[in-house]
């Protein structure tokens, strides 16, 4: 009894951090559970009954096996446990979702007993989440005649575990509750700093908001019972950035509803708004959960007598309230007529977008996986016996227009598109189930999606997916005993899943910690991909790809596909010159402003930015791609010409090779298959058999952002704006400054450069910045410190290769060394460099961070309050964002530089060039399928 004797240990543990006993996995414990249970005169015996029964998770997880052994053998009679009837245990097994349920099911269902046989056909037609073993085994004993397995494929053919469900009530009471003013990072819901606990729901949960805001919750749900606590970000956006899915389930779990009675903190139904609505990616997560997601529009521009909006001394847009949404607010949501209304019934706000006819069904299955499941499961049985299936489920939304072009996102659509009916191209704003190609699960997420993919009862990768990859790089800073813990166990199981991991479970070749986005993007080997991933930058150069929770890069995983409506488009291009002093990274931030300046609103907020980048490959381009996810678009795809693309699909060739040499390839060969990929796509385009991916001349968007590069004069930084009096102004990604707004007095604390906004460009620029300044004045001396890490450790072999390895170490007062990692988090710097390893860094901000209330000027992409720097007691801390150059030259002056400064520091230098395509190639017509 050692294992429960050790969970006996946990569970003190845990009750003094105020923890309930942690759900069980592990089916050695549960196996010494039933010893307790079936020992009558055991003093353990009630405890390990209330544990076997509510506290082991479903699935595929070694305890749900064990669990359902048992209780298959109390259905049978074999063993008699008087608390555990016959009937329970097939209700108990009704809950326990699929895998080695199923199975048990199954076997009774088929079996001699008519009586049995009966019950379990009642309990399996409840039940989606059935795989090919398992349909295989009904289509065998149907074709047999067996009465059974025809009755099951009858009622699954009709949906029944769909159509028998209750429907979604008409009114849902919600009680509001103001979780900030502005936008609202998921940080605020699930902070980056307790990642190592996400896959500990109840654990995970005590990080949400406040203590605080988490008793002012309660208080509402003890004061308002029959309704529904409403999260609400006033005047912005609900859920920006990343950790959407975590951020949900601790939603969910302080205002949701228990999915399950016999799964403990699993809570799914979370209601939340936003002024602006929902992030997309965050919107996505909560259909997951079958929550709803409201857009208030309670906050209105302020307008004149000719319909002209009314601006502030800052040229910003006066707000005025239009309803309240006040903590405590009772409102009804009408789920019929699709308004929110006010106690007296009056409407306030349309919420058809949250009602659509797939949303609903979401909310009546209590998620999207069981309809996902669910219509495969009926196009199965339909098949099977031959008829024609009734449609039960919302028809997919099919938008044609005859003889109209199409972006480029829509052509990439429709190329992997999965079960249309229409014959024509369909438009945006049409339904979709598309074929997903590439697949990228990140480390501080993973073990979440490594649990949804065992309550799927998924156990191997979908052979429809080219390639898959599970990262370390999130929690590449610190080897601590949380990554110690979670990180092995992590990549021992996405690699017999079928994913080429960073770490190998065997240890037969050396640990990576490679940024995730920069690998997707080199194995990313087709224009016309879909990629999915685990994190809000997977936003390739090539392709498209969608950031995702860890409950949709786990369906992509089991299934190979995604469903999605086709988003709008948002076309950039550009015109001018840049100027040799500039970075492309300032191009990046003056398309935030420059668009901002032509559009009034953020026009790329949930749109496709179709970006015209022509002459960059796939490693620069990623630098606009990446940063597109602050932009608040849903996704951003490259058109570029063919040279580069060919360009791009060779370096990734090269660098998919050292991976190979490295020993990461699996037995499914999926590398090399990668590598044999972009040669026939290389080949398509040399023979001009299907030229790069470009839109139609009659593509429709929603607009056009025209890009002056003439007008970028001096490097743009983006200033969290951390003591706008307007709170909803602060922590946004809009606020961008030129350099001279700081009038060279803005002390800077710390620099970084790192993160997946980087390129091996910019640690060459470092060296070269570096060896200039030793030559003109001797030495370098650094007044603030600087962080340096590289995406990748073959940008590194490359950098020692080419001698600028040798530069940085030249300055450098830390080395990271793989054979005795950090085992803490440093959390004082001194004036010099810091060669860390490759990964995220300051960035994630779970691991290190910059000294509390400092000044941080980074390379990154994340300014949000907390992130990569917290507050302290006496100032607050700020993450201001800028090119390599800028960052480099400010942490050795202490402070931002003057335009004249950084211009003497840049000459010379090779900068990113960057030029605009100057015509509309001759291929612009339709080549799609």
């Amino acid at each position: 009894m050692s294992l429960y004797t050790d969970y006996l240990t946990e569970i003190e543990t845990r009750k003094g951090e105020g923890l309930h006993p942690k759900p069980i996995d592990d089916g050695a414990l549960v196996a010494e559970l039933i010893s307790l249970i079936e020992d009558a005169g055991s003093a353990h015996r009630k405890d390990a009954l209330n544990f076997f029964i509510y506290n082991t998770l479903p699935g595929t997880t070694s305890a749900a096996g064990v669990k359902a052994a048992f209780l298959k053998k109390i259905v049978l009679g074999e063993v008699t446990v008087a608390e555990i009837t016959p009937d329970f245990a097939f209700e108990l097994l009704s809950h326990m979702k699929g895998g080695p349920s199923i199975e048990v099911l199954l076997d009774i269902a088929l079996g001699d007993d008519a009586a049995l046989a009966a019950k379990a056909a009642e309990v399996l037609k409840t039940q989606v989440f059935l795989y090919e073993a398992d349909m295989e085994r009904l289509s065998s004993a149907f074709k047999v005649g067996n009465a059974v397995a025809k009755d099951l494929l009858e009622s699954y053919a009709k949906a029944e575990f769909f159509t028998k469900l209750p429907e979604v009530e008409e009114e849902i009471k919600v009680v509001t509750y103001i979780a900030a003013e502005g936008d609202i990072s998921t940080d605020l819901l699930s902070p980056g700093n307790q990642a190592h606990s996400r896959s500990d729901r109840e654990l995970h949960g005590k990080c949400m908001i406040t203590p605080e805001a988490q008793a002012e919750i309660q208080a509402l749900q003890k004061q308002h019972p029959d309704a529904r606590v409403m999260l609400i970000a006033e005047k912005g956006t609900m859920g920006v950035g990343s950790s959407r899915m975590s951020g949900v389930n601790n939603v969910a779990l302080w205002t949701g509803k228990q999915a399950s009675p016999y799964v403990p903190f699993v809570n799914i139904a979370p209601v939340v708004a936003g002024t602006n609505g929902i992030s997309p990616i965050f919107l996505t997560t909560v259909g997951v959960t079958g929550g709803i997601g409201l857009d208030l529009k309670n906050w209105v521009k302020k307008v004149d007598s000719d319909g002209n909006p009314i601006v502030n001394n800052d040229g910003d847009p006066i707000l005025e309230e239009k309803y309240s949404v006040a903590t405590g607010t009772v409102l009804t949501i009408n789920s019929k007529d699709k308004t929110l209304c006010d106690e007296s019934g009056k409407a306030l706000a349309d919420v058809a977008s949250a009602f659509t006819p797939q949303k609903v069904e979401f909310m009546k299955a209590g998620g999207s996986y069981a309809v996902v499941f669910g219509k495969k499961l009926q196009t199965f049985a339909a098949e099977t016996l031959g008829v024609e299936a009734p449609e039960v489920y919302a028809p997919s939304k099919e938008i044609t227009s005859e003889g109209q072009g199409l972006t480029a996102v829509e052509k990439i659509f429709n190329k992997n598109a999965v079960g249309v009916t229409a014959k024509a191209p369909l438009l945006a704003g049409s339904d979709v189930r598309v074929k997903v190609n590439i697949v990228g699960s990140q480390d501080t997420t993973g073990l979440m999606t490594s649990q949804e993919l065992e309550a799927m009862a998924a156990t191997v990768i979908s052979p429809t997916v080219d390639g898959a990859y599970q990262s370390g790089c999130h929690t590449a800073s610190v080897w601590d005993k949380k990554a110690q813990a979670n990180i092995p166990k992590l990549m021992s199981f996405m690699n017999k899943f079928g994913l080429i991991t960073a770490r190998d479970p065997e240890s037969h070749y050396h640990a990576m910690t490679d940024v995730i986005h920069k690998v997707l993007n080199d194995i990313t080997v087709d224009d016309w991909d879909v990629i999915i991933g685990g994190d809000s930058h997977t936003r390739m150069s090539k392709g498209v790809a969608f950031g995702a929770d860890s409950g949709t890069v786990a369906l992509a995983l089991a299934t190979g596909e995604a469903t999605m409506p086709i988003p709008e488009s948002v076309k950039v291009t550009f015109k001018g010159q840049m100027k040799d002093y500039m970075d492309f990274r300032d191009v990046v931030h003056a398309t935030q402003a420059q668009m901002l300046k032509q559009c009034g609103d953020n026009v790329f907020q949930g749109r496709v930015i179709e970006v015209h980048i022509g002459t960059l490959l796939a490693d620069q381009a990623f630098t606009f791609t990446d940063w597109t996810a602050e932009m608040k678009a849903k996704a951003s795809i490259c058109i570029s010409n063919d040279d580069t693309l060919i360009g791009s699909l060779e370096l990734a060739k090269s660098r998919i090779q050292v991976m190979i040499d490295k020993g990461m390839e699996n037995e499914a060969g999926t590398l090399q298959g990668l590598i044999d990929k972009a040669d026939k796509r290389i080949a398509e385009i040399k023979s001009g058999e299907k030229p790069a991916l470009t839109p139609d001349q009659g593509a429709k968007y929603f607009a056009e952002v025209v890009v002056d590069l003439d007008l970028i004069d001096e490097p743009m930084i983006a200033d969290p704006d951390v003591n706008n009096a307007d709170v909803s102004k602060r922590y946004t990604h809009d606020t961008i400054r030129p350099v001279s707004y700081y009038g060279a007095e803005k002390k800077v604390d710390l620099g970084f450069v790192g993160s997946c906004m980087v390129h091996k460009g910019d640690m060459k620029i470092v060296a070269q910045m570096l060896k200039n300044l030793e030559k003109e004045t001797g030495k370098v001396e650094f007044k603030a410190p600087l962080v340096v890490a590289a995406p990748t450790y073959n940008i590194i072999d490359e950098l020692k290769a080419e001698g600028d390895w040798e530069v940085l170490q030249k300055y450098s007062g830390f080395e990271f060394d793989d054979l005795f990692p950090k085992a803490q988090a440093r959390t004082e710097y001194e004036n010099t460099l810091y060669l860390e390893r490759p990964g995220c860094n300051l960035c994630m901000g779970n691991q290190e961070k910059a000294e509390k209330g400092d000044t941080v000027l980074a390379t990154s992409t994340r300014l949000f309050q907390g992130r990569v720097v917290e507050d302290s007691a006496e100032k607050k801390g700020e993450s201001l964002l800028a090119s390599t150059p800028v960052v480099v030259l400010s942490a050795i002056l202490g402070r931002t530089p003057t335009l004249d400064e950084y211009k003497h520091a840049v000459d010379g230098i090779n900068l990113t060039k960057f030029a605009p395509p100057l015509e509309v190639p001759g291929t612009a017509k339709s080549v799609h399928f």
